[in-house]
């Protein structure tokens, strides 16, 4: 069951505006730090309360350029009482397995021009019952009727 309010669980990133330039110690070739996000839940937009969350940032652009939305980081069972991932901390949840057959996050790497990179974050109604190395797909379809709310933002990286 989806009970989205649209403009209310929002996602941001103090490294990067929506729409802006990741920043450049964040792409897979140059250091693969992973941004800062952090996002608000406004518990009252909400029917029930979430039981965790997941992340997924993909690029869609690089469909042109490989034939295909390439996954550069799963993450799910996030806990239901953060509200950020930090670069420099540990993951709280479980990475899954990237495009670039590694586990966890595998920042930009556009192979030919400056790419768009979407980062989802899903409030779930339960966590997710996933082996380790799990994939987006395998995440996707575990996610399928949980999904409370989804925020996304949405930055841009340059080869």
């Amino acid at each position: 069951m989806d009970h989205t309010y649209p403009g209310y669980f929002k996602l941001t990133s103090p490294d990067f505006s929506d729409g802006g330039e990741i920043p450049r110690e964040c792409g897979y070739k140059n250091g693969n730090n992973r941004p800062y996000l952090k996002w608000e839940m406004p518990m009252r937009t909400w029917t029930q309360k979430p039981k965790s969350f997941a992340l997924i940032m993909d690029d869609p652009d690089a469909m042109e350029a490989v034939g295909k939305v390439w996954v550069h980081w799963v993450v799910w069972n996030i806990p239901p009482e953060s509200d950020r991932l930090v670069s420099s901390l540990l993951v709280e949840g479980t990475e899954g397995t990237t495009d670039f057959g590694e586990v966890g996050y595998g920042g930009p790497a556009p192979p030919d021009k400056r790419h768009t990179y979407v980062f989802k974050l899903y409030a779930l109604e339960f966590e997710l019952d996933l082996p380790d190395k799990s994939t987006k797909a395998d995440v996707e379809k575990a996610m399928d009727g949980i999904i409370i709310d989804k925020a996304t933002l949405t930055g841009t990286y340059a080869p």
